[in-house]
């Protein structure tokens, strides 16, 4: 098959698309829909730069962000769960710590959409641990967040001075990046995502950085994260993103800080 040929393309397209949505892709009606199968499946979820699972991550992320279509992200959610690339506890996992890094109203999104497709599927209710189930020292929980900042972003935090850097000390890295749910890398693209859509300079900065010094994605990866990132965000969003992702590359193969 060779993507040259339009009928090849096309082909191409309704093959992944079944694989990602777990369902027929109908014929398209419209030049936007012709899109979707031709470039956003035929193209973009075929290449081989990246893995089904974080593809699956960055897309149900960027379509909760975004406020996309409530079919999209339902598509999204049930092709991971059919495809077996995530399991429903790992999605729930998804929601929270999308709701950290997007806001509490995209996490619920994600959260309500996946409680909506596990329910038409017949799935059970998946376990998952609770926050923090029995007491805690709160010095012990200060410290355990500190060193999984500095774990997880690779430099060490400053001192918790006010109530919203307490929260990223205690209940960010103190308990949500420490929950076995859903594993490091994992987290890693929900949070690029989040982070990506704040505008934010700092986070994009730190966490783009973050994610390949830490070698939980590798440079070629955060490449492919920025293309599929820009089917939810658009164009011109990401290509702020490439340009930090270039910046970065460099600076962490000199092994210079984000700042630095």
């Amino acid at each position: 098959m060779t993507l040259l040929d339009p009928a090849d393309r096309a082909a191409r397209g309704v093959e992944t698309a079944m694989a990602v949505t777990g369902r027929t892709l109908q014929p398209p009606a419209t030049p936007f829909e012709e899109s979707w199968r031709d470039f956003i499946f035929a193209e973009i979820w075929a290449r081989p730069g990246l893995d089904r699972r974080a593809r699956f991550l960055i897309a149900l992320s960027g379509a909760a962000a975004t406020h996309g279509p409530p079919a999209q992200l339902e598509a999204y959610v049930r092709g991971a769960l059919a495809s077996g690339a995530l399991t429903l506890a790992e999605l729930r996992e998804a929601a929270l710590h999308l709701a950290v890094y997007g806001g509490w109203g995209r996490g619920g999104l994600l959260d309500a959409t996946v409680t909506q497709v596990a329910a038409e599927l017949g799935l059970p209710p998946a376990e998952a641990a609770p926050i923090r189930a029995a007491p805690w020292d709160p010095a012990v929980r200060s410290e355990e967040g500190a060193q999984e900042f500095a774990t997880v972003m690779t430099f060490p935090g400053g001192p918790p001075a006010t109530p919203y850097l307490e929260a990223i000390r205690n209940f960010v890295f103190g308990e949500m990046w420490c929950r076995p749910a859903l594993d490091q890398r994992a987290r890693r693209w929900i949070t690029l995502v989040g982070v990506c859509e704040s505008a934010a300079e700092t986070p994009i900065r730190s966490h783009i950085h973050a994610a390949m010094a830490s070698g939980n994605c590798a440079p070629d990866e955060m490449q492919e994260f920025v293309l599929q990132y820009g089917v939810h965000a658009g164009w011109p969003k990401a290509s702020v993103i490439q340009g930090v992702v270039f910046e970065m590359i460099r600076k962490v193969a000199a092994g210079l800080p984000w700042n630095g």
